[in-house]
């Protein structure tokens, strides 16, 4: 570090002494302060100090596509010091010669992904190439956390202290709340002390501005495009200044890059603005990359593919397009400007709608307010814990008292019943209670030769399991290709089967024409001009988070008080801009205050309508406007429709909507919400959606054979077989009762489903009978009948309404 002209920070020191103890932890410091240094330079003076053969040291990353970075970060001290340290990367990006390589050894420090680490753990001799191992380093542990790749990881590092019970274990993130319980977590559960947290005194200000409307009286009330914000965007962007310009969805990605090329093309011409996200062909995006540390690319329009781990010192300035949606996320996204110790992070958020700018001054309050979104382990997947069972019976077998131990030291297992464990263990070696009559379902058998120990007899099935590995269970995608052979990128296998031939889409930044299916490939050839059409990726729409939601709450009630007060004087220039539509808001109804919920009846030549505004997000309203509708039907039948965004809900009705306060409440309570919220929605068709992926996790549905990967459709018929036979002969089949926990969860945020109507239920009311929609509601509106009418019809209903409303 002398060398370089560098100073350690104190956190920086403190870690290695940490390490030096013999102590796991987190290290949690701003982005860009020095983290991977932190945790990765005390093991390296361990190695210099001891040399050893075999792995040391393995850094985990959530992203394959950062590991190159993460490479060469490694490799930057050992080069200075001239020490005959071997550094490697193993990823699904590796070549296959490197790959066999490393099945005899591993470099002294790996880079990898929860995946390939699995993988590694499926090799007959893992005992062997990690009995060299000192340090396991997780890099962004908080994307990892509360995902089943996080559960995968933790069940790998489990495994890798049952080989190496002295291995320190260092998560590295930025952006958590519940830091205590992640660095558990990160550490297991069974450790003999408390994981070490260390933090940073780092003053990295976080500077959030936004991009105003023109004119708030004619800037939309509801969208996420936000393409009536081009030309204010364009006028403040100079390719003079590097720039990242993130959106929420890759679809969103790739409007805006053609919006933006079609604008300015001359900055196209140039090479100056180019388009990075994750089904973008790999070789693409490491050019746009190594552009964007180059200088030669100076816009980059991007998804959350840039998010995390990349360091991109030249980036000067980072743009939000719409809502963040998280506190963490824009944080996180802010920091990847001037990714520097000690740097100022700048971001300019854009609303798409006027109910961003609420957002836009929500999130800064929360920023400033350090109140971001806690991660939790999920609790027990057994689809993660089949699968595992498999892994380790590949690598090198296992005995069942001893990994059951093992799991039970994990955070996501540490409730793990011996009954379950059993129940997963007869389900990968008989089949469990209903696939005992089919060979393929038994991958596991005792192995004769060493009495207790578990192993996988039949070669083709551990062929089959390493294909399989991994919990990422995306839409089914096929290869975009021209028909020179050059590949694109990918694409969703149910956008493609709608497309005709000769018709022009856009994708990966370019204008294309689709030819034809071969295979896994849909060939297309280039496109001259423009078109609409453009590819939508399944996954990507996210809701707004728990602390989002709450300081969106306290910004709306600020902006009703200021306006009631006339005072502008504290409010920020968001809300300043928002304050008309506030006006209108509470001319026809009310703007509610933090602490209550605005309920608003409103009858129209439609029929009668409720609208209720909890701002929690789109899932958790669904499901309450699901279990509204449903119990208040429960005394005579009724017929409702709904819809929800991220504000609130509407339940509409031909009949009138008479509704007490007692009543409402009543309706809203969360008692019996397990039972009532099954009970609303079409929980078995759901379930059955939902199977197919825990189907896939658990490896009872294969997606990839040797040389012939299934289609989507052919997993959805394999999954819906095996879903009727279980439903039918085995109900209370565990991955059964996972799925159905699964749906109501994915659909409804189920656990923060109850917090809220708690606080719905136990709060201030304010029940307002209205004349018309008002601000708040028409969102709603546009919501329900887009889901009924067509594009032009929905468009002539909304001109109808502003002709109504200028009137």
């Amino acid at each position: 570090m002398a060398g370089r002209g560098w100073k350690p920070w104190d956190f920086q020191q403190q870690a290695w002494a940490a390490y030096a103890r013999g102590e796991s932890g987190l290290i949690n410091v701003p982005t860009g302060a020095g983290k991977t240094y932190a945790a990765y330079l005390g093991p390296l003076a361990e190695l210099l100090d001891g040399p050893t053969d075999g792995l040391a040291v393995l850094f985990v990353t959530p992203l394959r596509a950062v590991s190159r970075d993460i490479d060469l970060a490694l490799r930057a001290p050992v080069h200075d010091l001239a020490a005959p340290i071997s550094i490697g990367s193993r990823t699904g990006d590796t070549k296959a010669s490197v790959r066999a390589r490393q099945r005899e050894r591993l470099p002294n420090v790996l880079v990898t992904t929860p995946e390939s680490l699995s993988l590694l753990l499926a090799q007959k001799n893992a005992a062997a190439l990690f009995s060299e191992l000192r340090c396991v380093i997780i890099d962004e542990w908080h994307e990892l956390l509360s995902t089943k790749r996080g559960t995968q990881v933790e069940l790998a590092l489990a495994r890798l202290r049952g080989f190496r019970p002295a291995v320190r274990t260092w998560a590295l993130s930025a952006t958590i709340a519940n830091i205590d319980e992640a660095a558990r977590a990160a550490a297991g559960t069974r450790a003999d002390t408390s994981p070490t947290v260390i933090r940073a005194a780092i003053d990295r200000p976080i500077i959030i501005e936004s991009l105003l409307p023109p004119d708030i009286r004619t800037f939309p009330w509801a969208g996420h495009m936000g393409m009536s914000m081009l030309e204010p965007l364009l006028e403040w962007l100079d390719p003079a200044r590097s720039t990242l310009v993130f959106t929420n969805t890759r679809s969103q990605a790739e409007k805006w890059y053609q919006a933006i090329r079609w604008a300015r093309p001359e900055w196209h011409s140039a090479g100056w603005v180019r388009l990075h996200h994750g089904s973008i062909d790999r070789a693409e995006r490491e050019r746009v990359e190594a552009g964007l540390k180059n200088g030669d690319v100076r816009i980059v329009v991007a998804t959350s593919s840039l998010d995390l781990g990349v360091d991109f010192a030249p980036v000067e300035r980072v743009v939000q397009i719409g809502s963040p949606k998280g506190v963490s996320r824009l944080m996180q996204r802010a920091g990847r400007s001037g990714h520097r110790p000690g740097e100022t992070c700048r971001v300019l958020c854009v609303p798409t709608h006027a109910l961003e700018l609420v957002e836009i001054a929500a999130a800064r309050r929360a920023v400033g307010e350090q109140h971001v979104e806690p991660r939790l382990p999920i609790d027990r997947p057994l689809d993660v814990l089949v699968q595992h069972l498999v892994t380790c019976a590949l690598g090198g077998g296992f005995t069942p008292d001893s990994l059951f131990d093992e799991v039970r030291s994990t955070a996501a297992f540490a409730a793990l019943t011996r009954a379950e464990f059993d129940w997963a263990l007869d389900l990968v070696e008989r089949g469990g209670a209903t696939l005992r009559a089919y060979p393929m379902f038994h991958r596991i058998a005792p192995d004769p030769m060493r009495p207790g120990v578990y192993h996988v007899p039949n070669r083709r099935i551990g062929q089959i399991h390493r294909l399989n590995i991994g919990t990422i269970t995306a839409e089914a995608t096929v290869n975009l290709r021209y028909l020179s052979g050059r590949r694109l990128g990918s694409i969703e296998e149910g956008f493609v089967s709608r497309l005709r031939e000769g018709e022009r889409f856009y994708c990966a930044g370019k204008v294309v024409e689709f030819v034809r299916m071969e295979d896994a490939d849909a060939l297309v050839r280039p496109a001259r001009g423009r078109t609409s059409l453009t590819p939508i990726w399944g996954g990507t729409r996210l809701p707004i988070s728990e602390s989002l939601g709450e300081s969106v709450r306290e910004a709306l009630g600020a902006a009703g008080d200021s306006h009631s007060n006339g005072d502008s004087a504290e409010r920020s220039p968001e809300l300043t801009c928002f304050a008309p539509v506030a006006a209108i808001q509470k001319r026809l109804s009310a703007v509610p205050r933090s602490n209550e919920t605005l309920v608003e009846i409103t009858q129209t030549r439609e029929g009668h309508h409720l609208f209720v505004y909890p701002f929690d997000g789109r899932l958790v309203h669904g499901g309450m406007a699901a279990l509204l509708a449903y119990r208040l039907s429960r005394p005579e039948p009724r017929t409702f429709t709904t819809a929800s965004n991220d504000y609130g809900f509407e339940l509409h009705s031909p009949a009138p909507i008479d509704l007490t306060e007692d009543l409402l409440r009543a309706a809203l309570s969360p008692e019996g919400l397990m039972e009532d919220a099954a009970a609303s929605v079409n929980l078995g068709e759901m379930a059955r959606r939902q199977f197919r992926e825990v189907a896939r996790v658990a490896g009872l549905v294969v997606q990839s054979f040797p040389g012939a990967p299934k289609t989507g459709r052919q997993l959805q018929v394999s999954s819906g077989l095996l879903y009727d036979v279980m439903r039918d002969f085995d109900p209370d089949n565990l991955l059964m009762v996972q799925s159905r926990r699964e749906v109501l969860e994915r659909m409804f945020e189920q656990s923060r489903l109850a917090r809220v109507l708690a606080r719905v239920s136990g709060g201030p009311l304010r029940i307002v009978r209205t004349a018309r929609t008002t601000p708040l509601a028409l969102p709603l509106v546009i919501e329900r009948i887009g889901a009924h009418l067509s594009t032009e019809t929905v468009l002539d209903r909304i001109e109808r309404m502003r002709r109504a409303w200028e009137a």
